[in-house]
């Protein structure tokens, strides 16, 4: 495992290990599964572990694998405040307490806010008395670093890294969002301040995997360095000296093993301009093909119509991307055959959705586009039939 330094010259694995997506069966997280994954990790070198208050489910199992294990010691927990909960200054540490007990420990090594979106924002929360809230934490030692995470542009995360005194920060960054979110203007920028860096969404929710287009996969097959496109996603990331740590949802053993394997042996520098010209021609391939740039990482959920916003999403990108049966096959899965229906048509417009999404979507025009292509008359005919059986 490669290591690269925080703030206060802590090593930090490369790679980190993201928890949202951690195995499910039946609904639920898989423990077992997800213990295994952990503990692979954990022996292979990563010590970056990122949660959130709002993943349902995460901070508890991440707490009590690593109590279990007696492994609290050997890992950084990254967790995160949601800051848009907070009413009042009581709250803060209401919430706060409560991450605690979900994770079995008496401090969090990186504490973010959560999704700040702009200086107003930040405005608000030193009106209740974040500021002396962190600070007090901070003494006491609960909280060992303080951050946050953003998606947005990098006019205003330069704002942001430079309204408070930081200790690191998180940014969405992959080779498709190079040049928008916080992009590589906005991790210079805080690098130059000498903020370690972590970047969340590397592989686009797995887009950039899942959901590539045959000439994208065609342009990867054919360079004469044989990588995947995970590999190369990661890699490119990796190549720059920026770049602190890389998260990964990681949620299968065959994702850990191979992450950490790209991660032990990445060495900067190491993609030329060629390389560099490579991934260019897969992004101008993917932006032909996509529709919507959703990462699924469900911030726009729940919806008051029950509109299942991401799976709408990625049917309607994987019929323009992969397969137009197999975007109708994961739209009817998603929609029609559940108990309620989730269908992107149920929407009413009230545009609650759109006021939480990171990547600043219009989900309503989206949304009415997609039921335009999905739900067709074979659509319906199979919703009435479910509604039928559904009857008796």
């Amino acid at each position: 495992m490669n290591y690269r330094h925080d703030k206060y010259h802590n090593p930090i694995s490369i790679l980190g290990f993201g928890c949202m997506r951690f195995p499910r069966s039946a609904g639920k997280i898989n423990f077992t599964e997800t213990e295994r994954e952990i503990l692979t990790a954990i022996e292979s070198g990563v010590n970056y572990f990122d949660t959130a208050y709002v993943y349902p489910g995460s901070e508890a199992t991440l707490g009590e694998i690593l109590e279990k294990n007696n492994l609290r010691d050997q890992v950084y927990i990254a967790t995160k405040l949601p800051h848009y909960l907070i009413k009042s200054a009581g709250t803060l540490d209401k919430l706060f307490a409560e991450e605690l007990v979900r994770l079995r420990t008496d401090h969090i090594d990186y504490y973010l806010m959560h999704m700040l979106t702009d200086i107003d924002t930040w405005e608000r929360l030193k009106s209740l008395g974040i500021e002396e809230w962190i600070a007090n934490k901070k003494k006491t030692g609960e909280i060992r670093q303080i951050g946050f995470s953003y998606h947005g542009n990098s006019d205003m995360f330069c704002q942001l890294i430079d309204a408070y005194d930081w200790d690191f920060c998180q940014i969405q960054y992959n080779y498709m969002d190079e040049h928008s979110q916080a992009g590589r203007k906005g991790l210079n920028h805080a690098h130059g301040k000498g903020l370690p860096v972590i970047i969340m969404e590397p592989l686009r929710g797995g887009k950039l995997v899942n959901l590539l287009p045959e000439e994208a996969t065609r342009i990867f097959e054919n360079y004469p360095i044989k990588h995947t496109p995970a590999q190369w996603a990661f890699r490119w990331l990796w190549n720059q000296p920026e770049v602190t740590c890389v998260l990964s949802g990681m949620n299968s053993m065959e994702m850990v093993l191979d992450n950490i394997e790209t991660a032990s042996t990445v060495t900067v520098g190491e993609l030329g301009k060629k390389e560099e010209e490579m991934l260019q021609n897969v992004v101008k391939a993917i932006n032909s093909k996509m529709k919507v740039g959703c990462t699924g990482c469900g911030y726009c959920m729940p919806c008051p119509k029950n509109v299942d916003i991401p799976g709408t999403f990625s049917a309607y990108n994987r019929r323009f991307t992969e397969s137009k049966y197999g975007g109708f096959f994961d739209y009817m899965m998603c929609t029609a055959l559940r108990k309620n229906s989730t269908a992107a048509s149920n929407c009413v417009q009230c545009g609650k959705c759109e006021k939480h999404c990171p990547q600043h979507i219009e989900i309503r025009k989206e949304l009415k586009n997609a039921a335009n292509e999905l739900e067709g008359p074979l659509y319906k005919i199979v919703r009435k039939i479910v509604k039928l059986f559904k009857a008796f």
